[in-house]
């Protein structure tokens, strides 16, 4: 992606953590000039190290930037960025924002109103995959909003993603993002549930780790998460259980939203939420398991 003048399109990189700065490092290796934001001085520097510009304040990053994406713990903080410290108003007029954070669905369709008069078009591209893809592009990425938005963005993501995929409207991204975790942490929750009851009956966990992923049990978690980061209790997949917690919530919220009364998906919120309650903010989490099996013996975390 490129101006009229053929020079590279510059990028405003707001959010330089776990996730943010790997991708901002796959936009710099597909030829981007990209300006990095993250009050952090460690990953501002790595960012400069990888042949970019940072800033602490994200207004400095967005000052003249074609396009501006966010990679930010929640909407609220997405908010506060664009429009409380006036990174939005330092954009050039036409400029496309990509909230790439796992945000709540209403709030996206509500800040996408608001940056309309700027002459700001929002895009919702929250991703799937964790750091590991982030590091080699492979990321699955969800982007609601426009269509001709999406194609705009498309030459962005692909830098950053494996699979793109356009959702629909304003928000839609965000929504897909929540129910596609929801359905991991229920398929995580279910494993661990089902390894505490083998095992207690005497089935070695490994044996039903197996059994599983060569019959209808197979999932995400059976596959990748159960022996490497539960079975080994080396809990350390780097993806957070606050984080987790937070998209279930997300997802929960929507179908209230939606006069939807679906049992599942607001008891798996809120057992997430019990769970970082007592293992605390900084769980990864694959820790959900420590958590259940607690329930069982009838203890606390």
């Amino acid at each position: 992606m490129s101006d009229a003048a053929g020079a590279p399109a510059i990028i405003a990189f707001i959010g330089l953590g776990q996730m943010g700065l790997p991708m901002a490092r796959r936009l710099i290796q597909a030829g981007f000039a990209v300006r990095g934001a993250d009050p952090a001085e460690g990953p501002r520097r790595a960012l400069v190290e990888a042949g970019a510009t940072a800033f602490a304040a994200a207004a400095e990053a967005a000052d003249g930037a074609d396009m501006l994406i966010t990679m930010l713990p929640n909407g609220k903080i997405v908010r506060d960025v664009l429009l409380g410290a006036g990174a939005a108003r330092a954009l050039t007029k036409g400029a496309l924002v990509i909230d790439m954070s796992s945000s709540a669905p209403t709030d996206t369709v509500g800040l996408a109103a608001d940056l309309e008069p700027l002459g700001l078009v929002l895009i919702d591209a929250p991703v799937s995959g964790g750091v590991k893809r982030a590091i080699d592009g492979s990321l699955a990425i969800m982007a609601g909003g426009p269509a001709d938005a999406v194609e705009r963005a498309r030459p962005v993501l692909a830098a950053m993603g494996k699979s793109i995929f356009a959702t629909g409207p304003i928000g839609s991204g965000h929504a897909m993002k929540a129910l596609n975790n929801y359905v991991s942490a229920a398929g995580l929750v279910a494993a661990c549930e089902a390894l505490l009851v083998g095992g207690t009956f005497g089935l070695a966990p490994e044996t039903i780790v197996d059994v599983l992923n060569a019959s209808t049990g197979r999932n995400n978690s059976t596959e990748v998460k159960m022996k490497p980061f539960v079975i080994s209790e080396a809990f350390n997949s780097g993806f957070s259980l606050a984080l987790m917690a937070k998209d279930l919530r997300i997802a929960a919220d929507l179908a209230d939203h939606l006069d939807l009364t679906l049992p599942q998906i607001q008891s798996v919120a809120t057992i997430w939420e019990n769970a970082k309650a007592g293992l605390g903010p900084q769980a990864d989490h694959t820790e959900i398991h420590r958590h259940l099996q607690a329930l069982g013996a009838g203890t606390s975390a």
